[in-house]
């Protein structure tokens, strides 16, 4: 694994550790191309802002930190900055205009939540709701159609404890999507370390089924992360297992800034 798009920084709250630092793990771990995607700023008609995204007044000076240090390591890694983003339909043109603003090269589509503020429901919780997987499933698969996602992180995120057939039908529909737009889905890397709901190994044989094109994703949060080979394994074993398309590595979506 020589690549990895999927770094947060401390902007974002709930990441620690200076983008140098993440820069120079990635590169005592053979990294070669490196992506920045912290959680997109974002301010609500109601005026609040999540408390797990860069605030909106940093939004700049995150792009110009990335920028400065990618002109500094030009000659030891290829750097690319961009942003994670949710599909939140009544607020989406929104935020791929911004983002195309202030000057992101890429963005990653990651689901962490459905609903409309500020009744929202986080994706990692565990739900029988079968309306909340709909909504969920649809959001990818919009996420998918409109082609500005380099990749789906953690596509696998959404706790559903319900009905299996159900989880199998909405669930399938992203995997189908993604290998008609060829868009891939990521192998977490951060769910594999923490053991979280996910990577889910009903989602992966379903993505296998499909032949859904497949990448790894660190999602860093620390300077450990940034270095996360150790994770390698698992990754490599499920897609073994589901006989996954995993690609050497996603071609990257650029945005053109406005």
């Amino acid at each position: 694994m020589d690549y990895n798009l999927h770094t947060h920084t401390y902007r974002c709250s709930h990441a620690t550790g200076t983008e140098r630092e993440y820069i120079e793990a990635a590169l005592s771990a053979g990294i070669k191309i490196m992506g920045f995607s912290d959680h997109i700023p974002f301010i609500f008609p109601d005026g609040e802002e999540y408390f797990y995204r860069i605030p909106y007044n940093q939004a700049e000076e995150y792009i110009d930190t990335i920028n400065r240090l990618k002109e500094e390591y030009k000659d030891k890694i290829e750097i690319h900055v961009g942003f994670e983003v949710e599909y939140y339909p009544e607020h989406f043109d929104e935020m791929v205009e911004s983002s195309q603003r202030w000057g992101a090269e890429y963005l990653i589509l990651g689901q962490h939540s459905v609903g409309k503020h500020p009744n929202i429901h986080w994706s990692t919780m565990k739900t029988s709701n079968e309306e909340l997987l709909k909504e969920y499933v649809q959001c990818i698969v919009l996420g998918i159609k409109s082609r500005v996602f380099t990749y789906v992180a953690h596509p696998d995120i959404m706790n559903f404890i319900g009905d299996e057939k159900l989880y199998d039908e909405e669930m399938r529909k992203i995997c189908k999507e993604s290998k008609e737009c060829g868009v891939p889905l990521e192998i977490n890397f951060l769910g594999i370390r923490d053991m979280r709901n996910y990577p889910c190994e009903k989602f992966w044989k379903i993505a296998g089924e499909e032949n859904s094109p497949v990448v790894f994703g660190l999602d860093a949060h620390n300077v450990s992360g940034a270095k996360d080979l150790n994770s390698l394994k698992t990754a490599e074993e499920i897609c073994k297992r589901y006989n996954l398309n995993l690609l050497k590595m996603p071609k990257l979506v650029n945005l053109e800034r406005k």
